[in-house]
């Protein structure tokens, strides 16, 4: 396969070929362009959203430094500053740091790994536009004096006192809720594509590291994310119904919101600096023109600190009064993962003493980000020390060490990466000047805005007061932080400045400014399919070793260079080597995955406002809207079996089972989902370990129902896979019939399932037993409901003959979920029939 190159065709077949590309992947034009799931666009959109939604954070984080800025100062009421700082912590978390690289991977993946396209465009579209919804709702709040105001991480039990909260808390717990499902479904886009949508030739082994990094991200999104979304349930369960989750009267606990919280929370802060080590990886290597140093060790250590940052959840909790043993393992942890971290910094270092460093803008902010989040670093080593954690835990010390790993963790390698790739996105440069000087405001404003907070948090100075007396001692600096803050922003402002200034008149930067060696910088950027032929890969760094490769790639003399059959195709390849599998077909320009965000966005926001008959109505609207996205979207069955996709090479247009990327999707979704589940079943045991009677004398849901339920869910499964069996044989009519009878037991299963709490009279409002007993009930019965829709869609395409034995996808992937599920009601049910008699 590496040797293969195409014929050079006449010039005039040449830009006929061209032509046709340009018209199947053509960016619609007028009110349709917001239309558009082209991954040019959508990357862009959701840059642009998240710095909007960063540009407000900024200026929430301006006015409480002048309210910090002078002892006893009235700038800022009590409640606007609560309001405000619990916004910025929250946009800067949820609705930048996250979403931004998100949006560097949608707009420079596919060019990067060398394919036309992520496999799942609407997918993105759709998290986009959940993405910017619920950003809007939330932050609006404050304008309408409703902002959440218990801090971004939302403690009980203030949090739930809906007198001391008002509707904030709803609008934080549910508007966030929405954001999550952009990042789950921008996780399971990213996981799918660069495992399967690699150039031909490019093994694992040789993928970008900022590929490598984006892959480690996701996978920790599935894990990390889910466990806050189970959290947020029994969290608006308590307000919207009084369910006493948090509520220690009643036998709940507030310490397993912070387990949940911060099971998500600490891989989070991993979760933001991940990518933005991996612009550095990207940067370094091009400023110091010479491949990394160590490139295994580097994916070896950033797996490493993706993996331990698991097990640090703990360390901001020591304070809580947990166990000897806990605080010692959970401290041993937090020193552990200096190790990996440390590892990468190292081989940067290495890869410019190796090298010839060039020095440039974007090596200027990767330095002082590297100088910056070591600062960090040594903060976090001190305080993972528990009697060091005891004296700073919740002072201005702790403050100061989260901004420096955060903003130099990610801010400043952000602000890299824009002068580094602002080029490939528009073909101009930005200024030099304009960028150094924006380089040195930020370094020292930052320096001066923060390093000082580290000497108010050791004389004791809180964090989260609005105010406080000159005695204390902490007036200076207050002072000298707000100055720094207003150097750091003015320096911003210069960046921002830069970027949107008119460059009509700026000559065009070469298609290559930087002399990079990696895939993204062949794309030009005027043009929205991707790349021109997708090309065979050598080696990590191709433009370096291919010397051809552009002129080849553009005089189409690779793989699908002609777009004859009027559809947007790219490749798959096989996860580990890279091999031509499949030639697949990707959705265009659509207005439904517009129309499911904003029904979705409807739902969760007539929830905060305990509207019923809205969120019924958009419920229903957002599964036609899905339902129909899906029937005319997914699984087409095409014209022909295979496709010649060049180089004398034919690959089939529909697969399913392991080797289509629904199954994949599915398979991801469903490792998320089951991360929920898994934190609602730590729940139930985390009331059991505390309590001496669990049950606080209530009465259970007995034995009988329960396994009835697991016994119908089980058979309901054997169903299924009997109707997958029959498919394969051609045996349309068992197949149908096996549904059928799988659909039933499924309705019969949630019934028993809901029968044993029900027939108990378990009152949910009275002890936390029955409502968690309640909570896993109707989790079980929710995810058996989507499986009757799965089993009725089925039923549905089979009839509709989209449903074959050739062509048998959306069953083979409603199967894979049977197998979660029945996981689910197992797990489910002999827990909550069986652990009170066996305890």
């Amino acid at each position: 396969m590496t040797g293969k190159l195409g014929p050079l065709l006449p010039q005039d077949q040449r830009e006929a070929q061209e032509k046709r590309l340009r018209d199947v992947w053509e960016t619609p034009s007028g009110w349709r362009y917001w239309t558009s799931v082209n991954n040019s666009e959508i990357g862009l959109w959701y840059g642009c959203t998240a710095f909007i939604f960063m540009l407000f954070a900024g200026v929430l984080a301006l006015l409480i430094r002048l309210q910090l800025a002078v002892p006893d100062n009235t700038f800022l009421s009590a409640n606007f500053f609560n309001q405000a700082f619990t916004l910025h912590g929250t946009v800067m978390m949820f609705l930048f740091a996250v979403p931004i690289f998100e949006a560097v991977a949608i707009f420079l993946l596919p060019s990067m790994l060398g394919a036309r396209e992520l496999p799942f465009p609407r997918l993105s579209a759709f998290g986009f536009w959940s993405f910017a919804i619920g950003g809007v709702f939330v932050c609006g709040s404050i304008f309408f004096g409703a902002a959440p105001n218990s801090g971004w991480f939302m403690y009980p039990p203030l949090a739930t006192d809906k007198e001391q909260t008002g509707i904030g808390a709803d609008i934080w717990l549910l508007g966030l809720s929405f954001i999550e499902v952009a990042s789950i479904a921008a996780a399971v886009e990213l996981i799918v594509g660069i495992m399967k949508c690699r150039a031909p030739g490019m093994r694992v082994n040789m993928m970008p590291l900022f590929a490598w990094y984006l892959l480690i991200v996701a996978g920790m999104i599935l894990f990390a994310f889910p466990p806050l979304i189970a959290g947020d349930l029994l969290f608006e369960m308590q307000r919207m119904f009084d369910w006493p989750f948090f509520d220690a009267e009643r036998g709940g606990d507030p310490l397993l919101w912070q387990h949940l919280f911060w099971i998500f929370g600490h891989p989070e802060v991993y979760i933001i600096f991940l990518p933005a080590i991996a612009l550095m990886a990207m940067i370094v290597p091009t400023f110091s023109q010479r491949p990394i140093v160590g490139y295994s060790w580097i994916v070896l250590a950033a797996v490493g600190t993706g993996f331990l940052s698991f097990g640090l959840w703990v360390h901001h909790m020591f304070t809580t009064g947990l166990p000897q043993i806990s605080l010692a393992f959970f401290s041993a942890a937090s020193e552990a993962v200096v190790i990996p971290t440390g590892v990468q910094i190292f081989v940067f270092i290495a890869t410019m003493l190796a090298g010839r460093v060039i020095f440039s803008v974007p090596m200027l902010f990767g330095a002082g980000a590297l100088a910056i989040f070591i600062i960090g670093g040594l903060t976090g080593v001190m305080v993972a020390l528990v009697p060091f954690d005891w004296q700073a835990h919740d002072t201005y010390f702790v403050v100061a060490h989260l901004h420096y790993v955060l903003i130099g963790g990610m801010l400043f390698p952000v602000t890299a990466g824009i002068y580094y790739f602002y080029p490939f996105f528009n073909g101009k440069k930005l200024s030099d000047a304009w960028g150094k000087i924006a380089f040195w405001l930020m370094f020292v404003g930052f320096n001066v805005a923060f390093f000082p907070m580290h000497f108010a948090g050791l004389r004791g100075m809180p964090r989260r007061v609005f105010t406080y007396p000159a005695e204390m001692g902490w007036d200076w600096f207050n002072l000298i932080s707000t100055v720094g803050a207003f150097v750091f922003a003015a320096g911003f402002l210069i960046v921002v400045a830069d970027v949107v200034r008119p460059k009509t008149r700026q000559a065009p930067a070469k298609p290559n400014p930087w002399n990079a060696g990696t895939m993204e910088w062949l794309n030009q950027h005027e043009e929205s399919w991707g790349i021109r032929s997708i090309p065979i890969i050598k080696s990590r760094y191709p433009l370096w070793d291919q010397p051809d490769l552009r002129k080849n790639i553009e005089d189409g003399r690779y793989y699908l260079p002609d777009a004859e059959t009027g559809h947007r195709e790219t490749l798959v390849t096989s996860v580990l080597d890279g091999a031509p599998q499949q030639v697949l077909r990707v959705g265009g320009s659509s207005y439904v995955t517009m129309i499911a965000a904003f029904l979705l966005g409807g739902v969760f926001i007539a929830l905060t406002y305990e509207w019923w008959w809205t969120t019924i109505i958009c419920a229903i609207g957002t599964l036609i809207a899905i339902l129909y996205w899906l029937w005319t979207g997914t699984a087409q069955i095409p014209e022909a079996e295979m496709r010649d996709a060049g180089l004398g090479e034919r690959f089939p247009l529909y697969v399913s089972g392991p080797a289509s990327v629904g199954w994949w999707a599915m398979f991801i979704t469903m490792v998320g989902d089951g991360t929920a589940f898994a934190s609602l079943i730590f729940g139930y045991f985390f009331y059991w370990t505390i309590h001496d009677d669990f049950t606080g004398g209530q009465v259970g849901p007995g034995w009988q129902w329960p396994l009835a339920a697991a016994a119908l869910f089980v058979i309901a499964w054997g169903c299924m896979l009997l109707a997958r069996f029959a498919n394969t044989r051609n045996l349309a009519s068992t197949m149908r019939l096996s549904i059928a009878v799988s659909l039933l037991l499924t309705i019969a299963g949630i019934a028993a399932g809901l029968m044993g709490p029900y027939q108990h009279a378990m009152e949910p409002t009275l002890h936390v037993y029955p409502a968690t007993v309640w909570i896993l009930a109707i989790w079980t019965s929710t995810h058996g409901a989507v499986a009757l829709i799965m089993q009725l869609y089925c039923l549905a395409r089979s009839y509709a003959g989209y449903l074959t034995a050739d062509y048998d996808q959306d069953l083979c992937n409603v199967v894979l979920y049977w197998h979660f599920m029945v996981f689910t009601a197992v797990v489910t049910y002999l827990t909550i029939g069986l652990f009170p008699e066996l305890r």
